[in-house]
């Protein structure tokens, strides 16, 4: 086994992929990760807390992406151009070259009921977040908790579409797109 190589981390990641892929989560062991990926499982482990965490890792960079870019607004900012700053933030976290994986990872979550629960509360501590920032800068109810769910929900929406066999417009030209079509229907 080799050990002590760069990208391990990635590596081990991409394995785990394909044989989740090709095997199914619940079938595919760590040691088959970690051997596949000509590494021992002590590596594996260094890198990961378990198998679930190849998908979830980096929660706190995906809270983050959407977090700095309303954190680095001016004082007085509205909640909707909060909003419009933090998708235009996740449109540029997702380029093109992301797609492939972000389609293997949301096929692989839609199998599995716990997955799809984990990724459903990765999506619950965002709004939670989001809430929490916006009225930190003074944005009242239930402004506050509707801008950080309809956020959310735009992200979640263009992200679903992003990935969608076919699709290939940009994450962020859909992300404005869903976003137009909420001003839309607001100012009816």
């Amino acid at each position: 086994m080799a050990r002590w190589q760069p990208g391990a981390r990635e590596r081990l990641q991409s394995v785990a992929l394909r044989l989740f892929a090709e095997r199914g989560f619940e079938q595919t062991t760590v040691a088959e990760i970690a051997a596949a990926a000509e590494l021992t499982e002590r590596t594996f482990f260094r890198h990961f807390a378990d198998k679930r965490e190849v998908l979830f890792a980096g929660q706190e960079d995906f809270l983050q992406l959407f977090t700095d870019p309303i954190e680095a607004a001016p004082a007085g900012t509205p909640a909707y151009e909060l909003v419009r700053r933090a998708l235009e933030a996740a449109g540029e976290f997702f380029p093109l070259e992301r797609r492939t994986f972000a389609r293997t990872r949301a096929a692989i979550i839609g199998g599995e009921p716990a997955l799809q629960e984990r990724e459903l509360g990765k999506l619950a501590s965002l709004k939670t977040r989001l809430g929490e920032l916006m009225r930190d800068r003074g944005i009242g109810e239930p402004t506050a908790t509707l801008a950080a769910e309809a956020g959310v929900t735009i992200f979640h929406l263009a992200f679903q579409q992003w990935i969608a066999d076919g699709e290939e417009r940009s994450m962020g030209e859909l992300a404005r797109e869903r976003l137009d079509a909420m001003a839309a229907l607001v100012s009816v």
